[in-house]
């Protein structure tokens, strides 16, 4: 019996031997990265009068921001007495006892950006980016109306934020309303988000309650 060559046949044969011993097992799979971790080193002291202090430096750009924290927001509103936190957030701006005007005007002055201020429930805070040569001056404008505020509220002032008060959160929109400083408000939950003041309602009564 005479076997007959085939080349075709043979050349397959050598190219799937050679197939099968080039595959290796696959591997097994990799374990999944381990997250990076975020290390921004920081300084942290206590000033004597209680104020807790936390400082990052970074020198890549001469910019200094700002940021100052109230521990107090809605949840410290007495049920029926509502607007309180969101209405003093923004008498902060209208001026103190050693600055008579809206601090707005010399920050703007140095070139101040992303300035502005915020309330909720547990806190209230004021933010701004100035340059490392106006930090002295940002922190004097925060620290006096920190400590020299209420001097300086009287019945106008009162008046004048709780109606400006939208038109400076969201300029060109139409301004939203405001909840009465001070009275029952059905919106109002306990310890819930702030109820803003409501110029509708800001009456005489509200006024002398702020003012007082």
């Amino acid at each position: 019996m005479t076997v007959q060559f085939r080349p075709r046949a043979a050349l397959l044969a050598v190219a799937l031997s050679a197939a099968l011993g080039s595959v290796v097992p696959a591997p097994a799979l990799a374990k999944p990265a381990a997250p990076a971790k975020v290390d921004i080193p920081f300084e942290q002291f206590t000033l004597p009068n209680g104020l807790r202090v936390v400082v990052h430096t970074d020198r890549k750009a001469p910019i200094v921001a700002v940021n100052v924290w109230y521990h107090v927001g809605s949840k410290d509103e007495p049920a029926g007495r509502t607007g309180f936190a969101h209405l003093f957030e923004h008498l902060m701006f209208q001026g103190s006892e050693n600055h008579d005007g809206e601090y707005f005007e010399p920050f703007k002055q140095v070139g101040v950006t992303g300035q502005n201020g915020t309330t909720n429930t547990d806190r209230t805070n004021y933010f701004e980016n100035v340059p490392t040569t106006a930090l002295d001056m940002a922190l004097w404008m925060e620290s006096d109306r920190m400590g020299h505020l209420v001097g300086a509220i009287d019945q106008c002032r009162a008046r004048r934020t709780a109606r400006r008060g939208p038109e400076r959160e969201a300029p060109g929109r139409e301004p939203a309303l405001w909840a009465g400083v001070g009275q029952a408000d059905p919106r109002h939950v306990p310890g819930g988000p702030p109820v803003p003041p409501r110029r509708d309602r800001f009456d005489e009564r509200s006024q002398r309650r702020v003012a007082g």
